[in-house]
């Protein structure tokens, strides 16, 4: 696979718009539009970079589809889930709502964590 339908992919996979990721990348929504058009062409490296970054994947996995980034942060959610599951409950509830805290941080808080 290449650049078009790995951005396609992750765009799918992580339910970003096109429009959410030309506000976060600094992209126009119609060059991304464009690379994702069945003859558009892969973007210059620097607007990959941002792209990359703002899907926090590799460029390599854009460009080829492999990333071993992910590979091994699967390996690190699995080490992670084995020490949390070995935690007291209090201390486990802390680190969950740590957790969340750091989620809605980075990605809004849509339902607000009050009404937890």
């Amino acid at each position: 696979m290449g650049f078009r339908e790995n951005l396609k992919g992750e765009l799918t996979y992580q339910d970003i718009t096109v429009k959410e990721l030309a506000e976060q990348t600094g992209i126009s929504k119609h060059t991304i539009d464009h690379y994702l058009t069945k003859n558009g062409s892969r973007p210059q490296v620097e607007l990959a970079v941002k792209i990359a970054r703002a899907l926090n994947v590799s460029v390599e996995y854009l460009v080829y589809g492999n990333n071993p980034t992910k590979t091994e942060n699967f390996r690190n959610i699995n080490d992670l889930a084995d020490k949390l599951s070995k935690l007291s409950d209090n201390d486990f509830e802390f680190a969950k709502r740590l957790i969340e805290l750091l989620y809605y941080k980075k990605n809004g808080d849509k339902n607000s964590m009050h009404s937890r």
